[in-house]
């Protein structure tokens, strides 16, 4: 069953397969204990995502592609969407007229092949006008750095969102279940804005860990 699956009721389950409660109350038992269900109240046990869940700290600036080999994961995308767009509300965002060209990228990124997450990014195309002929299917970060235009800093927000219809097909959820979606805006040595990215991350996979002093 994939990640996200909603399993019946103890009582249900019990009556359909003509077994005890206490039977099938043991087997969730179980399948809890090695981390394969989660209970989320009224809406009875749900299948969770392979694996251990991603601790990924924010202690520094990193791409998908390092963070996935920092875990121990082997990383990997699969681009949905590429293509030079304009559009004015993108470009107040970078604080560039409206007629600037952007690199529009979207992405299904992969650590050990099951989805993690999608990400729908913007480049700005004057400071790296050689990004549009360039193999995005692994690092952004590493092709910018080789471009001569790395990236210095980011300004990163993250909230709560439910997934879309397309993103639950994309996690192989059978029902949505709370995600993460974060924003970031990236820049160069300069200052100056060179990325823009919404990723939505899968809930019942990532914890980020950050530490704070006083």
């Amino acid at each position: 069953m994939p990640a996200g699956t909603t399993l019946p009721a103890e009582r249900q389950l019990a009556e359909k397969l003509a077994l005890s409660r206490s039977t099938v109350q043991r087997a969730y038992n179980a399948l809890r204990e090695r981390k394969l269900l989660s209970a989320q109240g009224r809406l009875g046990s749900i299948v969770q995502g392979p694996g251990s869940r991603l601790h990924s700290g924010m202690d520094r600036l990193k791409g998908f592609t390092e963070e996935m080999r920092d875990l121990g994961r082997v990383p990997s995308s699969r681009i949905l969407e590429q293509s030079v767009v304009t559009d004015a509300a993108v470009a107040s965002i970078f604080g560039r007229p409206a007629s600037a060209r952007f690199l529009n990228l979207v992405r299904v990124r992969s650590g050990d092949g099951v989805p993690l997450s999608r990400e729908v990014a913007w480049y700005d195309l004057e400071r790296a006008p050689a990004l549009e002929q360039a193999d995005l299917t692994g690092s952004v970060y590493a092709q910018l750095a080789m471009l001569g235009v790395p990236l210095a800093h980011c300004e990163q927000t993250i909230e709560a969102a439910a997934p879309t219809a397309a993103e639950c097909a994309i996690f192989g959820f059978a029902t949505p279940l709370p995600c993460l979606l974060i924003k970031r805006r990236s820049f160069g040595r300069d200052g100056d804005m060179l990325e823009y990215v919404e990723g939505l991350f899968r809930g019942d996979t990532y914890t980020y860990k950050l530490s704070l002093r006083i």
